[in-house]
Formats: C-alpha cells, sequence, structure tokens
C-alpha cells in the first residue's frame, strides 16, 4: 500500500479545510479497497456542534456513493498555513464511524509529511469497540 501517496492527498485535503474560528487544518484520505481515494477536510460552524471532521466528511462522501468496503485512511492537521507539526490522531467519534464501516485491522495513517507518517490499525486506535453485534447483547 502506498501510505506515501495517501498522506500526500490528505495533505492536498486539509488545503479545503473550513476552519474561520479555530484555525486547525485537518486533511484525510479514504482509500477504499478498489483503490478509490475519497478527500475530506474538517468543516467548522459557529454552533461548534454541526462541525464535522475531516474523517467523517470523507467516509460519508464516500458512502454516500455506495462504498462500503475501506482499505486505510491517512489522517494529518496542525495550525491554517503550517506543515502538521505534530501527528493528529482521530476523535472518538471519528473513530466510531470507522468502526462502523471497517474491520480491526483497517489501516489508520497518522502523518505529517510525505515522510514522516505513523501506521496503525483501527483496533489499535479504538480498542473495545462497540459495533452491531454489541446491540443484541
Amino acid at each position: 500500500m502506498d501510505y506515501k501517496n495517501l498522506v500526500k492527498e490528505a495533505l492536498a485535503a486539509r488545503e479545503m479545510a473550513y476552519i474561520p474560528y479555530s484555525g486547525f487544518a485537518v486533511g484525510a484520505a479514504l482509500l477504499t479497497k478498489e483503490g478509490k481515494i475519497y478527500r475530506g477536510c474538517n468543516i467548522e460552524n459557529a454552533a461548534f456542534g454541526p462541525t464535522n471532521c475531516a474523517e467523517r466528511t470523507a467516509f460519508f462522501k464516500a458512502v454516500s456513493e455506495g462504498e462500503r468496503k475501506f482499505a486505510a485512511i491517512a489522517i494529518v492537521g496542525g495550525p491554517k498555513d503550517n506543515l502538521p507539526a505534530d501527528y493528529c490522531y482521530p476523535c472518538g467519534v471519528c473513530r466510531q464511524v470507522m468502526a462502523e464501516f471497517c474491520s480491526d485491522d483497517f489501516i489508520v495513517v497518522i502523518g505529517k509529511t510525505e515522510d514522516d507518517f505513523k501506521v496503525h490499525t483501527l483496533g489499535e486506535v479504538l480498542p473495545f469497540t462497540f459495533r452491531e453485534p454489541d446491540l443484541h447483547k
């Protein structure tokens, strides 16, 4: 899998972030099992609650177009107009959305640059997942 290119796509997605309140731009690039990439950025709202994270934007775009099988996601984030200085991990809500559509072996790439990234599985970043079978226990 070309993690470097996936991080590059996430960095490009980050450029589209709508962040008038926080100034913290996040980009995500979601790779389907068929090789298609869906980009997402964070989109803020003055009411804050309706704000949507980059990861969920990418997933919702893909799912709304019929995609259901995913291989990996790359996530980058940091203050606007600078390269990310640190690794930006997904929030709990985004991790739960990933768990809805992906198994524990789904790849989560957290990057600063195309050459500086960490590779995890969803099971590592979200242990003890809550999925559909848990509703029936």
